[in-house]
């Protein structure tokens, strides 16, 4: 599944937030030395139960995800997370 977001550092914790099919993802981590894309891949392998990728966005804030889960597990995922 690839899987366009936005994710937004150095904020207060690990949140993944859907809104009108809109995805934000809030990292505790800085966009320093790879550290939020380090952040952003092992918390949502760890919550989606799965292997994610970086696809596209490793410098910016719009990142493009691999993620090896359907869409249904995914909409389960992001329910059972918020």
């Amino acid at each position: 599944m690839i899987l366009d977001i936005t994710v937004v550092p150095n904020s207060k914790k690990f949140l993944i937030i859907k809104k009108d099919d809109k995805i934000k993802i809030f990292l505790k981590s800085p966009p320093e030395q790879n550290k939020a894309n380090i952040e952003l891949i092992k918390e949502l392998s760890k919550a989606l139960d799965a292997d994610v990728r970086i696809v596209s966005g490793h410098t910016s804030r719009r990142k493009r995800l691999e993620i090896n889960i359907t869409e249904k597990e995914w909409e389960a995922a992001i329910i059972k997370n918020l």
